[in-house]
């Protein structure tokens, strides 16, 4: 069956709205495409997803040339190479996908107020997991007095990642982000409110792609982004805006907290028992460095916190997946002995 690639450039309820593949060039108006009911699409493995922005879809060529009038039979997500995800609100234990097919997470917070490094290791570990590079931006260098040293701050916890620091109004440190804008790039903005993600994202398009706003009185950003949208740049590199993120839950692996924490996982794994609790058991090399100062209380407090956040996510996880596999196997009896009977005879 005949068809297109579209990516999607933004998902609402109901429906997304896409560009063809040979029109991610800022020229072209996106199409909308309604979604079913459950807001889902098909996977080629046979699951059913909620697309998210920055996903491809293959739409059949019958579809593509209707202006979106519905999700015909055929219209499929395809596999996504990268996915930034974080843990659904609720009690349910699916997770939530913020963007997809991504090359590069740019963990943006301000300078003033102060950074929340606790945050960043948040950010950073979501941004391993989810398979792009991450790469920390600082903002609104101009209006505090030590950018530096605030920055150094920053680099001791952002391990084997660049920071960079930059001020929207004096261009300081967007040359450097721009070197990141190659064609086929999609970057992902993702933060605090009142971090000026948009304020970067409009800096680094050279126009007004995504409106911007004060800050409260209080301090705190206000949420100007309301969603998360894909902005093709005249270059070929695509950038995605987000809404202002205050709490995430983490959905992580070993291995990307390992990366966020390589310093604290060194040390764990010179401790003298495998299943140490460093909490006062003899030879705990964390327990050491802790009172020699060597690691900061804070870094492994934070890297408890969020080891015990992915490890019952990952119990969530395993619970839904038994439920699903149960169901499918109730389903599969049923029908099996539905079979059994034949059309039109009584239950034994």
């Amino acid at each position: 069956m005949s068809g297109d690639l579209f990516r999607v450039v933004r998902a609402d309820k109901g429906a997304v709205l896409v560009l063809p593949a040979d029109g991610l060039d800022g020229a072209h108006e996106p199409r909308r495409i309604p979604l079913e009911r459950d807001g889902l699409l098909a996977t080629e493995d046979g699951d059913r997803l909620a697309p998210t922005v920055g996903d491809w879809l293959w739409i059949p060529e019958a579809e593509s040339e209707t202006d979106g009038l519905g999700t015909r039979a055929g219209t499929s997500l395809r596999p996504r190479t990268t996915a930034l995800v974080r843990d659904s609100a609720g009690a349910t234990s699916r997770v939530q996908a913020l963007a997809a097919n991504i090359d590069v997470v740019l963990v943006v917070e301000h300078l003033e107020p102060d950074p929340d490094l606790g945050r960043i290791e948040r950010l950073l570990t979501l941004a391993w997991r989810s398979g792009a590079t991450p790469v920390v931006v600082l903002t609104k260098a101009d209006l505090v007095p030590d950018p530096e040293g605030m920055t150094a701050e920053v680099e001791a916890v952002a391990l084997a990642v660049d920071v960079h620091t930059v001020s929207v109004p004096t261009g300081q440190g967007l040359d450097a982000l721009r070197a990141l804008l190659v064609p086929g790039a999609t970057l992902v903005a993702v933060g605090p409110s009142g971090a000026g993600k948009s304020t970067l994202v409009n800096a680094l398009a050279g126009r007004d792609v995504m409106e911007t706003g004060e800050r409260r009185a209080d301090g705190r950003g206000r949420h100007t982004t309301t969603h998360r949208e894909l902005v093709p740049l005249a270059g070929g590199a695509m950038l995605i805006d987000t809404p202002g993120i205050r709490g995430v839950g983490v959905v992580a692996d070993e291995d990307a907290l390992d990366t966020t924490f390589a310093d604290v996982a060194e040390l764990a794994a010179a401790c003298r028992f495998a299943d140490c609790h460093h909490a006062g058991e003899p030879g705990c090399a964390i327990r050491a460095a802790l009172d020699s100062g060597e690691l900061a209380e804070r870094r492994f407090d934070s890297w408890q916190r969020l080891a015990r956040e992915a490890a019952y996510q990952a119990r969530r996880s395993d619970a839904r997946l038994r439920a699903e596999e149960r169901d499918r196997w109730k389903k599969v009896t049923k029908e099996y002995q539905r079979g059994l009977r034949g059309p039109g005879r009584p239950r034994p």
